[in-house]
This record gives structure tokens, C-alpha cells and sequence, in this order.
């Protein structure tokens, strides 16, 4: 591709406009002015720019930011907008504070007021672990069915809100955790495997032939019965999951039984007694406990 450079202004003859002296592989670049409503407008934004950085917020400093003559501020409006929702939510849940539960499920209002500020907790605090319908995923329980951890009656779900599951910041969190026995040295390898066996047959699972459940049967009853009981229920006090339900948390493989055993199982949740306030935790604990699994 080659460029050439006149010194002279040529003037197009189809169109009569010069060119700006450019001309490549015999195209030559027309010299034609941008439309002056275009200059206009484009010298406008320009202006209106200026104006909208000495008016309103707009130049970032150091620590902060200029203020505007006008002092507006989105965000504070937003936050004026907010108060004002609060404050009329306070107000249809003024009576929510000092009922019981069983006032609120026995009052159709307070019920559906708990209801509606509940589903707006879960879905902006809950919902990321515990999904949108509330049926949670591997880790983390679902809460549509009737198999609770910690106890599913409204007292036992406000205490685990309030002081979360194993969260070290709080000091009355639950605490729960299941020992890492393989990593530790507990249980061999071929205790785990039997063990994994005998609790199989407690769910009504396929049972490897060839696995030893006797002794799986002592390996459970030596390591695992203090905290699920001689028969596998589990033990709500100590968050321990009942093994014949055929709910699991983890899943009901070989390999996330194994997993469990090598690895031991400690998932904590939040404490949300800092984050949220006593009526929104109490509208939260009234709303969880209507899934379905509420005890």
C-alpha cells in the first residue's frame, strides 16, 4: 500500500470539495467539515459535562469526592427511601415483637406479616446457601423436609439464626463437629470401609457381599454411637444426623460416606443475631418453620 503527499490542496472534480492531500492506492480522502449541528452538539455535551461536575458529584479525590453546589446525592436518597420502607415495615410488624409463636400462627394478620418480611429475609440472607426454594444442596440442609439437624420446633430454628452453627464469633454458636478419623489415625482404612458398610444397612442401602458389617457394627458402636446412638437416629443437642432416614447432607455414596469418615464434616453457618434485627429474625423463624418441616 502506498501514501502520497500533495502540498496543494487537489479539488475533487465529481464533487468539487478538496481533498485533505491523502491519497491511498488512488483513493484520496475528501476534506469534508463535520455537519455544524453535529459541532454544535458535540460543544454542547462538552459544556454540559462541565456543568454537571460543578453541580453534582462527580470528581474523585483522595478520601472522598466533590459535593456539587447542588449537593445531591443518589445515595442518599436511596438511603431516605430505605428508612421510610423501614419505618413502615416496623410499623405493620409492631405487634410481631411482642407475640409468641404460637400468638402469631394463631393471628391470621400477624401470620401473613411474618410471612411476607420472612420470605424477604430468606431470599436476601438465606437463599445463597439454602437456595431460592429453601431445599439447600450438598452442605447445606434442606429446609422443605422434616429432618433437622438441631431441632426443627420455632425455639430451637430462632436459637440457630440468632447464634449460628459452629461460628467462632459467637461464643453461644452450636457446636457439633465429626472427627476426621481417618486423617487423625482413628480408624484404618478397612474399619472405614466396614463401618461405611454397617451404616449403609442401617439406610436400607445395597450393601457390599463381601463387607465385613460385624465389625463395621463395633467400629460404629465404639466411635460413632456417642453421638448418633446405638441405632444410627442421630442426636438433635449435638447436630448429629439421624443414618437411617436416607437424608443425607453430603449424599449417600460410598465415596461421600468415605470422604465424611477420612475427612470428619464441620460447615458452619453465620450468626445473624448481629446482622438482623430481634423482628426480622423472628418473622425469618416463622417463615423456615412453614416450609413444611417446621416441628
Amino acid at each position: 500500500m502506498a501514501e502520497h503527499l500533495h502540498t496543494q490542496p487537489e479539488i475533487d472534480k465529481l464533487t468539487g470539495t478538496a481533498t485533505t492531500g491523502h491519497e491511498w492506492d488512488g483513493i484520496k480522502e475528501l476534506n469534508t467539515p463535520l455537519p455544524r449541528w453535529w459541532l454544535w452538539t458535540f460543544y454542547a455535551t462538552i459544556v454540559w459535562a462541565l456543568g454537571y461536575w460543578v453541580i453534582y458529584p462527580a470528581i474523585p479525590l483522595i478520601s472522598s469526592h466533590t459535593t456539587g453546589i447542588a449537593g445531591y446525592s443518589s445515595r442518599a436518597d436511596v438511603a431516605v427511601e430505605i428508612a421510610k420502607l423501614q419505618t413502615q415495615r416496623n410499623a405493620q410488624a409492631a405487634g410481631l415483637a411482642d407475640a409468641s409463636f404460637e400468638q402469631i400462627k394463631a393471628s391470621p394478620d400477624l401470620l401473613r406479616i411474618a410471612l411476607a418480611r420472612g420470605k424477604a429475609a430468606f431470599g436476601d440472607n438465606c437463599s445463597p446457601c439454602h437456595g431460592t426454594g429453601a431445599t439447600g444442596g450438598p452442605g447445606f440442609p434442606n429446609l422443605v423436609d422434616d429432618d433437622w439437624l438441631w431441632g426443627g420446633k420455632p425455639e430451637e430454628i430462632q436459637k440457630t439464626i440468632l447464634h449460628g452453627i459452629r461460628w467462632e464469633a459467637n461464643p453461644e454458636t452450636r457446636v457439633g463437629n465429626m472427627p476426621a478419623f481417618g486423617k487423625t489415625g482413628m480408624l484404618k482404612r478397612e474399619e472405614i470401609a466396614d463401618v461405611v458398610e454397617y451404616v449403609r444397612s442401617l439406610a436400607k442401602l445395597d450393601v457390599e457381599r463381601t463387607a465385613n458389617i460385624a465389625k463395621g457394627k463395633e467400629v460404629f458402636a465404639a466411635n460413632c454411637a456417642s453421638c448418633h446412638g446405638d441405632a444410627g437416629k442421630g442426636n438433635q443437642e449435638l447436630g448429629a444426623p439421624d443414618l437411617t432416614d436416607q437424608i443425607w447432607l453430603y449424599g449417600s455414596s460410598r465415596q461421600a460416606m468415605t470422604e465424611g469418615l477420612v475427612n470428619g464434616r464441620g460447615a458452619s453457618m453465620p450468626a445473624w443475631g448481629g446482622r438482623l434485627d430481634p423482628v426480622t429474625i423472628k418473622a425469618l423463624v416463622v417463615y423456615v418453620g412453614s416450609l413444611g418441616g417446621g416441628q
